[in-house]
């Protein structure tokens, strides 16, 4: 059972971020492609250079060095970007992010943390739905940034 409450810690932990920075989902969803990408180019490299460093080289250490690949560039992504305006967006966006970052997460932490319980139906459906969660995800986070308005440039114009 402590199994299923570090993925909910996970969870939690990434709506709270995408809550709490107001980013919209659009950008932060293709990021997550991005980051698992890297991490499936990047993976056994990082593991190498996370040894270099005195982190051992064992299934937890790589789960969590692959897992960190798929969430740093959304996790750079928070600090900047479009926002929600309204409460609804902001839960509906978070909830989103969160979904799809726990879709991407269920590969690098299956290697260390196998539920029991309660928790391992949940993490079947998760891992049979992946690539269904993944391409949804994608297509609403594509159709987002079609949906967000551009900045508005300064109403000054000048001459020259």
């Amino acid at each position: 059972m402590e199994i299923i409450l570090i993925y909910i810690i996970i969870a939690v932990a990434l709506f709270m971020a995408a809550f709490i920075t107001k980013r919209r989902f659009g950008l932060l969803g293709l990021a997550l492609a991005a980051g698992s990408i890297l991490s499936g180019i990047w993976g056994y490299d990082a593991n190498l250079v996370a040894s270099l460093f005195g982190v051992p080289n064992n299934p937890l250490a790589t789960s969590a060095v692959s897992s960190l690949i798929v969430l740093l560039p959304a996790g750079v992504l928070l600090f900047h970007g479009n926002t929600y305006k309204t409460l609804v967006g902001r839960v509906i966006g978070a909830c989103l992010f969160t979904l799809l970052a726990t879709a991407f997460l269920i590969e690098p932490l299956s290697h260390v943390l196998m539920p029991q319980g309660i928790g391992a139906d949940i993490y079947r459906w998760l891992l049979g739905n992946k690539n269904m969660i993944i391409g949804i995800g994608l297509i609403v986070a594509v159709v987002d940034l079609f949906l967000t308005k551009p900045a508005h440039l300064s109403s000054k114009h000048h001459k020259h």
